[in-house]
């Protein structure tokens, strides 16, 4: 008879794993921008994996770069979700991620399936010109009804899916708006922190939830943490128009580095 293989106790597989976690190439340059990442989302409500993901890819797969980088987000709903929420009108914020779910599914399979450069080159080239546009002081005046609300979410939704950049849509739909700045930031940042969590759980039904990247994403919660804390702290709701400046700055500096051109 074979000798049975001696199974390896749970301590010695943590401990294996966490090894190679640490032995990622980049994985310093990651854990870095994870930081970078989180102190401009305290800060704007948004950004983080514009910031994140041009870098996360270098060094990752696209699957895994999401994946790993939503999980060590999850940290948002403890360290600035409870001061944005009672800023933001929840029934219709909950409505906007119920929306945005099943297009996040779409986007996930779009992602397994489909090259992606086509898609990345249409999500630069809206984002690029809807910019301009709101640097020019494009405004829209009325006040967005709930079809609007589920239109925006649906399509937030499945770029996110697809590419793993929840925001770029909601962003500039906010920012375009009348709301305050106060508000439009806390909506913002509570849709994405939401929508980001329930990304994790669509990518493990479908298969596409590297189980490297879990370790890689509780690597990354300090980091991102510690920077969301930072960023929340510097941020000021009377400084409009420094707030809006630095978005702008945000937002362009994304589409830059988001350019395929850089694979």
């Amino acid at each position: 008879k074979r000798k049975a293989t001696p199974r390896r106790p749970p301590a010695a597989r943590v401990s294996d794993i966490l090894a190679q976690s640490l032995a990622i190439p980049g994985l310093w340059v990651m854990l870095a921008t994870c930081f970078i990442a989180g102190l401009v989302y305290g800060f704007a409500g948004f950004g983080a994996a514009l910031v994140f993901m041009p870098v996360g890819t270098i060094f990752l797969p696209v699957e895994a770069a999401i994946a790993s980088f939503n999980l060590a987000t999850i940290v948002s709903i403890f360290t600035v979700l409870p001061r944005a929420l009672p800023l933001v009108d929840r029934r219709g914020t909950a409505a906007m991620v119920l929306c945005a779910l099943p297009m996040v599914a779409l986007g996930i399979w779009v992602l397994k399936q489909a090259d992606v450069t086509l898609l990345r080159w249409a999500v630069i080239a809206v984002a690029a010109v809807t910019l301009v546009a709101l640097v020019s002081g494009l405004r829209y005046r009325t006040t967005p009804g709930p079809a609007t609300r589920a239109a925006v979410a649906g399509v937030t939704g499945f770029v996110g899916g697809s590419t793993g950049l929840l925001g770029p849509v909601l962003i500039l739909f906010q920012l375009a708006g009348q709301d305050s700045v106060a508000r439009s930031r806390a909506t913002i940042l509570v849709f994405l922190t939401i929508t980001s969590t329930l990304l994790l759980p669509l990518m493990a039904l479908q298969g596409a939830l590297s189980p490297s990247a879990i370790p890689l994403g509780f690597l990354m919660f300090l980091p991102y943490g510690l920077g969301t804390k930072v960023g929340q702290a510097l941020f000021d709701p009377a400084r409009e128009g420094e707030y809006r400046t630095v978005s702008y700055l945000i937002i362009a500096a994304a589409i830059l580095l988001g350019l395929p051109v850089w694979d």
